[in-house]
């Protein structure tokens, strides 16, 4: 019985002993520890690799790609420019990338292309691109992050210069139309004033501005606009062309009737 009550203390310092793990020693007597030029030197070095080695993976995908490509393909190459027809190789040497930079899904003869982050995309000599599909191997269409949007190139006409204007045009129509929703009408005026530079010919420009203006309450500048959409539709050939203005028959009505108003309040 006594022996029973002797054991207890015994455990208890038994669970209160230190268990001694043996580990090796960081530095060992004499050794140096590294100087904070060396660190640097070291990590530059390793960038200055991996930029070599990048650099050489980029030149062995670009002469591959240059070895068998169509000489309009070729020059847009030498550009740095994306175009269609190009093989996912050719899109790599066009816009100076590794693999590394895309992350491509295939879904049978599709694939698609989208840049791994979007804080470093790849471009191309026109712009910062958002996604290329393919479609057997060569691309199919392609787009770019514009400020107003994604502007997307599915024919040869779109690369042009007055495809990329016709397309930067409507999409600041678009946005000029959603400050009109929202009542911000001189952020309305700034898109429309713009895609008319780029689109002088467009007859509905001139009554979008025109009834922004309007409802601005600047009479003599609406009045200017409602008269010069009028004359630009040249009315008198409405009837001659028959269905072609159909759809701007009630922004001609419309029109008519602000004339009439606008003149009465600015005599």
């Amino acid at each position: 019985m006594r022996t029973r009550y002797l054991l207890v203390p015994v455990l208890v310092l038994a669970g209160c002993s230190q268990n001694r793990i043996n580990e090796p020693p960081i530095l060992e007597t004499g050794d140096r520890v590294a100087t904070s030029d060396e660190v640097t030197e070291a990590a530059r070095q390793d960038t200055d690799r991996t930029q070599r080695e990048a650099m050489e993976q980029r030149d062995a995908t670009a002469a591959a790609a240059m070895a068998s490509c169509a000489p309009d393909i070729c020059a847009a190459i030498t550009r740095g420019e994306v175009v269609l027809g190009m093989t996912e190789a050719q899109v790599l040497a066009a816009t100076r990338t590794g693999a590394g930079a895309w992350n491509t899904r295939d879904a049978g003869e599709a694939s698609v292309m989208v840049p791994v982050a979007r804080s470093s995309a790849p471009r191309d000599a026109a712009g910062e691109l958002a996604m290329i599909q393919l479609r057997n191997g060569r691309v199919a269409s392609y787009s770019y992050n514009e400020a107003q949007g994604v502007r997307v190139v599915s024919n040869p006409d779109d690369a042009t210069t007055a495809g990329r204007a016709s397309a930067l045009a409507e999409m600041l129509l678009r946005e000029g139309d959603d400050y009109v929703a929202r009542g911000e009408f001189d952020m309305a005026l700034n898109r429309y004033d713009r895609a008319q530079v780029l689109r002088p010919a467009d007859v509905q420009l001139d009554y979008r501005i025109a009834t922004v203006l309007d409802q601005q309450l600047r009479p003599l500048e609406a009045l200017m606009r409602y008269q010069l959409f009028l004359h630009r539709l040249e009315i008198e050939k409405i009837q001659a062309v028959g269905e072609a203005y159909g759809h701007l028959a009630s922004a001609i009505a419309h029109a008519r009737e602000r004339v009439i108003i606008l003149e009465r309040q600015t005599r």
